[in-house]
């Protein structure tokens, strides 16, 4: 949950943060369209293929380096909004342990049950076949809830 999450951010992390901030911004499109304007001249000067050549090089080494980069900025963003969503479902979780006390309907506790299960799944889900991982996983997410109750 909160306590899980790091706030101890790397070196790469804060490059790629400040360079994806940079990427969506004017400059670098400006950058981009400039390297167009420069590039465009060298099909008259040099022969085609080597124009050619030139702007196939320098597209793909930055259209690489982007996707590197903006990919770490979407994973580091979709571990946040995934802790943010673990955060809220467990409050809710307790929250609800704390009404049902004083409802006598035993519906409300297994709907505690189910979100409690539910949350973490995403630690619980794998796409590697692992089921071994998945289920010592699953057991632990178990011990916790029954932990709390």
């Amino acid at each position: 949950m909160p306590s899980q999450v790091n706030s101890r951010v790397g070196f790469f992390d804060r490059f790629a943060g400040h360079a994806a901030r940079f990427a969506s911004r004017a400059p670098f499109f400006a950058a981009c369209v400039l390297l167009i304007i420069i590039w465009a001249p060298t099909i008259f000067i040099l022969n085609f293929d080597t124009s050619q050549l030139l702007i196939n090089t320098a597209t793909t080494i930055v259209t690489f380096l982007l996707v590197a980069l903006l990919q770490n900025s979407q994973t580091r963003n979709d571990q946040a909004t995934q802790h943010k969503l673990n955060a809220i479902a467990d409050g809710l979780a307790d929250m609800m342990e704390r009404f049902a006390d004083f409802v006598e309907d035993d519906s409300l506790h297994d709907e505690i049950d189910e979100l409690k299960s539910a949350v973490g799944l995403e630690d619980r889900e794998s796409t590697t076949g692992d089921k071994d991982a998945a289920k010592q996983a699953s057991n632990g997410q178990r011990a916790k809830a029954g932990a709390r109750s």
